[in-house]
């Protein structure tokens, strides 16, 4: 996985990166369910590379925070896998790519109550209830494991766009009721939806998405010691590379190369082992939920780099 970081120098390539893809027309879309995620300016790009030797380059709208939605989800399997030392957080959910959107009821029916992965929105509400055996506020514990990431003042829970989001998560509680009839659910399938919107209404900047996921690129220790052990800082990994960008997962890995995951507030972050965490934010959406702009840029930085995990 050898880069080329001294020439051009990161920042520089970076800089050259918004350049190029920062968008000039509203190509894409942005979730019609969700209200506040369609107030950024369709031209916002900001990236972000936190090094495991402790720098961080950044570049574009970096700076600005953004909800950072289904990336929660990378970090919530990670608190879960910390604490679950019985295992039995896989006998509820599986780590097979879904090949269907992410808020399938379809699938969870005909699977009898067991998500696919942990990435799409059944198997995140899973991974919640989970938490919430720990404190029944699972956002809360999010948000202090982010903050002990990244530090103050960092990353905040936007409650008003909680209530916002919640109000039109219809198909998250049917598919809580789902999980709740066939027994994978075991707090009430209402309180488990509102943790899962507070938790994917975190706000965050690409430097501090970068600087959380960066536990990831270096054997699962973050700013304040272990977060997971290294075996499954490499299976949360694969489960990303695998499933992290939804049914674009396969197109992803062929275009970028690195385990990637994907919100629909226009955020990714992707991993490179051993060297470092990348956040890039651009709000416009393909068809799958996954940033236009920030996929293209992520395909470029992988090109120019020689990032990859292949």
């Amino acid at each position: 996985m050898m880069t080329t970081l001294d020439s051009p120098p990161l920042g520089l390539l970076l800089a050259d990166i918004v350049r190029g893809h920062r968008p000039r027309t509203e190509a894409g879309s942005v979730p019609a369910n969700i209200p506040h995620l369609q107030s950024p300016p369709f031209d916002r790009f900001g990236i972000a590379v936190a090094t495991t030797s402790g720098e961080v380059f950044r570049s574009g709208d970096a700076d600005l925070p953004f909800s950072i939605q289904s990336i929660s989800k990378v970090f919530t399997l990670a608190m879960a896998l910390s604490a679950d030392d019985s295992g039995s957080l896989w006998s509820r959910v599986l780590r097979e790519p879904s090949g269907t959107s992410f808020n399938s009821l379809v699938q969870l029916e005909v699977e009898h109550g067991i998500p696919r992965n942990p990435f799409i929105n059944s198997g995140a509400l899973v991974v919640t209830d989970h938490l919430m055996e720990r404190s029944p506020d699972a956002a809360a514990q999010v948000l202090r494991f982010l903050t002990g990431q990244v530090g103050q003042p960092g990353p905040f829970i936007d409650e008003i766009a909680a209530r916002s989001e919640l109000s039109s998560s219809s198909r998250n509680l049917a598919l809580a009721h789902f999980l709740k009839e066939f027994g994978n659910l075991r707090r009430p399938a209402q309180a488990v939806v509102e943790n899962y919107v507070r938790q994917c209404s975190i706000m965050m900047t690409c430097v501090e998405v970068a600087k959380a996921g960066l536990f990831l690129a270096q054997d699962g220790r973050g700013a304040q010691g272990a977060v997971i052990s290294r075996s499954e800082a490499k299976r949360i990994g694969s489960i990303m590379l695998t499933c992290g960008m939804y049914d674009a997962a396969g197109e992803f890995a062929y275009r970028v190369g690195l385990p990637g995951k994907s919100g629909v507030g226009g955020g990714i972050l992707a991993i490179v082992p051993g060297e470092c965490a990348i956040c890039v934010w651009s709000p416009r959406l393909d068809s799958k939920g996954n940033s236009l702009a920030g996929t293209a840029a992520l395909a470029d930085l992988s090109d120019r780099t020689g990032w990859s995990i292949f």
